[in-house]
């Protein structure tokens, strides 16, 4: 477990960060979970943090899969 609750997931694409943030904020207010951003995410429970990330990685694969068929 690292410090201070951060992540220890490295993103590749720096430039990318932004865009991340931007899903996990939209994918979250589509959960019914509003002001994610802001909370404290100790506070949810790990089935509510779970969803957004599963839900992130989901839409992410569907893009990329998208991508690679040419649509």
């Amino acid at each position: 477990m690292t410090d201070n609750n951060r992540s220890s997931n490295k993103i590749v694409v720096p430039e990318a960060r932004q865009a991340l943030n931007s899903m996990k904020a939209e994918i979250a207010s589509e959960l019914g979970l509003s002001n994610y951003e802001s909370t404290d995410k100790g506070n949810l429970t790990s089935r509510q943090n779970g969803y957004v990330g599963g839900y992130m990685t989901k839409r992410l694969v569907e893009t990329a899969q998208r991508q690679l068929s040419g649509k």
